[in-house]
C-alpha cells in the first residue's frame, strides 16, 4: 500500500511539473513570436487568433462583457489550480504571495504607475463600490455622474445618497459631440462649490462614446474634485497610462479586453489619495495599516480567500499584451471597430457609436428597434455564429482575437437579418 501511495504521489508531482513546464515553454515560445513577427498583413493576426480556443462557428464579439482567454492563460490557471488541489497547505500556498506581487508589479508597469497604487480585487463592480463607499462624504455633498455609467458607478451612488443625504447630479452628453471641448464643458458646467466627486466611464458600454478623461480630470482638479474613472472598456483595449490620464482612481476587470483570468479586477488609487479612501472589507491581511507589509492600495484587496491561481495568471496576461504591444493592440482594435462601423454605415444601418475613432474605441452599437432586437441578436448567433449583445441597441465589440472575416460576416449577417424585418 505504501509503495502504491508513493507511486501515486510521484505521478501527481510529475504531472504538475510537466504542466508547469509546458506553460513556461509555451510562454517562452509565444511571447517572442508575437513580439518579433512583422505586424503588417493578416498573417500576424491569424497567428494571434490561433492562441484562442474558440471555433469559427462560435465567434465572440462582445468584449465589453466577457472575452476568452488565450490558451497560455487558461492553461496556467488550470495548472496552478491543480497545484493547490494537490497540496492546499499553507506551506505550498506560500509561494503565491510572491506571484501576487509579480502580477501587481507587472500591471503597475503596464499602466505607468507604482505597485503600491494597485489593488487586485475581484472585478470592476467591486472596485467601483470601494470608491463609492470609501470616500468620506457628508450630507449635502454633491456627486456628479455621467448618465452612461455602469450601474455600479451610477445607481450605487443613488443608494449611498439615500443613506447619507448626498446630492447626485447626472450629466448627459451629446449623441454627436462636436469636439473634445464640448464634452469637457458639459461636465465642468455641472460642478458647484459642493461637488466633491466626479464619477466617469472612460468608454461607454451602452453607446461606445469615449470621453476625454484627461481634460475632464484637469477641469475637476482645478476645483479640488476627486475623479473616479470606470475603465472596464479601456484596460486591455486602449494603451492606457494612468499617470497621463490623471484620474484619482480607476477600476477595471481582467475578464474583458485584458483577456485575463476570471474574477480578478483592478483598482488603482493615486498615491496622494489612498489615505482618503476606506476599504469596504476588512479581513485578515489588512492589519489597519499597522503591519508594515500592508502598503498603499493593498488595503483594498483584503477580501478573504481568493483564487490564487487566477491572481498569479494576471502576470501572464500582462506578458501576452506586452508581447503584442499595447499600442499594436489598440491599433488593431480600432481597425476592426472602424471596419465594423463603416460596414454598418455603408449598409444604411444607424450607428449609435461615433464613427470617429478619437471619440470611440472598441464598443460598437447600432440602432435596432426594440421590437426585433432580441430576434436579431439570437439569430446572429444561431445562424451566423456571431455572439454580441443587446446593450444600447445591437452591440458588437471586436478584439485582437477576431479577424476581418469575422467582422465582415457580422456586417453581412446584421444587414440580412434586418432586411427580413
Amino acid at each position: 500500500m505504501l509503495e502504491l501511495t508513493s507511486r501515486r504521489l510521484f505521478l501527481r508531482q510529475a504531472s504538475r511539473a510537466t504542466v508547469a513546464s509546458a506553460v513556461a515553454t509555451m510562454l517562452a515560445e509565444v511571447s517572442p513570436l508575437l513580439a518579433s513577427t512583422p505586424s503588417g498583413g493578416e498573417d500576424y493576426w491569424d497567428m494571434v487568433r490561433r492562441q484562442f480556443a474558440f471555433s469559427d462557428d462560435k465567434v465572440p464579439m462582445n468584449a465589453a462583457n466577457l472575452c476568452p482567454s488565450p490558451r497560455i492563460i487558461a492553461d496556467q490557471v488550470a495548472e496552478r489550480t491543480r497545484d493547490i488541489d494537490g497540496d492546499c497547505s499553507f506551506q505550498n500556498r506560500a509561494k503565491f504571495a510572491d506571484r501576487l506581487e509579480t502580477s501587481r508589479r507587472k500591471v503597475a508597469e503596464q499602466l505607468g504607475v507604482t505597485a503600491d497604487e494597485i489593488a487586485l480585487v475581484r472585478n470592476t463592480s467591486e472596485a467601483n463600490n470601494t470608491i463609492n463607499n470609501g470616500l468620506a462624504l457628508k450630507s449635502g455633498d454633491n456627486v456628479v455622474l455621467w448618465d452612461q455609467n455602469h450601474p455600479t458607478n451610477n445607481v450605487a451612488w443613488d443608494v449611498r445618497a439615500a443613506r447619507f443625504g448626498l446630492q447626485v447630479q447626472r450629466v448627459a452628453t451629446p449623441a454627436e459631440p462636436a469636439d473634445t471641448g464640448q464634452l469637457v464643458k458639459v461636465f465642468a458646467d455641472a460642478f458647484s462649490p459642493r461637488t466633491r466627486v466626479l464619477a466617469l466611464t472612460h468608454v461607454s458600454n451602452v453607446s461606445g462614446l469615449r470621453l476625454p478623461v484627461r481634460e475632464i480630470c484637469q477641469a475637476a482638479h482645478q476645483r479640488g474634485i476627486f475623479v473616479h474613472v470606470d475603465g472596464a472598456q479601456s484596460w486591455g483595449a486602449l494603451n492606457v497610462n494612468l499617470r497621463e490620464l490623471a484620474c484619482d482612481s480607476y477600476s477595471a476587470s481582467a475578464h474583458k479586453w485584458f483577456v485575463g483570468p476570471k474574477e480578478v479586477g483592478l483598482l488603482y488609487v493615486r498615491k496622494e489619495r489612498i489615505a482618503d479612501v476606506w476599504p469596504n472589507v476588512v479581513a485578515p491581511g489588512w492589519g489597519n495599516q499597522i503591519q508594515p507589509e500592508v502598503r498603499g492600495a493593498r488595503k483594498f484587496e483584503s477580501l478573504g480567500q481568493r483564487d490564487d491561481a487566477a491572481l498569479a495568471a494576471i502576470a501572464t496576461a500582462v506578458d501576452f499584451h506586452r508581447a503584442i504591444g499595447p499600442a499594436r493592440v489598440e491599433a488593431r482594435m480600432i481597425e476592426l471597430a472602424s471596419l465594423l462601423k463603416t460596414g454598418f454605415e455603408e449598409a444604411g444601418l444607424g450607428l449609435v457609436t461615433p464613427l470617429d475613432s478619437s471619440q470611440s474605441a472598441g464598443v460598437c452599437v447600432i440602432r435596432v428597434p426594440q421590437a426585433n432586437r432580441d430576434d436579431v441578436y439570437n439569430k446572429l448567433y444561431a445562424e451566423y455564429g456571431i455572439a454580441g449583445a443587446t446593450t444600447g441597441g445591437l452591440r458588437l465589440c471586436p478584439h485582437v482575437y477576431n479577424t476581418r472575416e469575422h467582422v465582415e460576416r457580422a456586417v453581412r449577417a446584421v444587414k440580412a437579418l434586418l432586411a427580413r424585418g
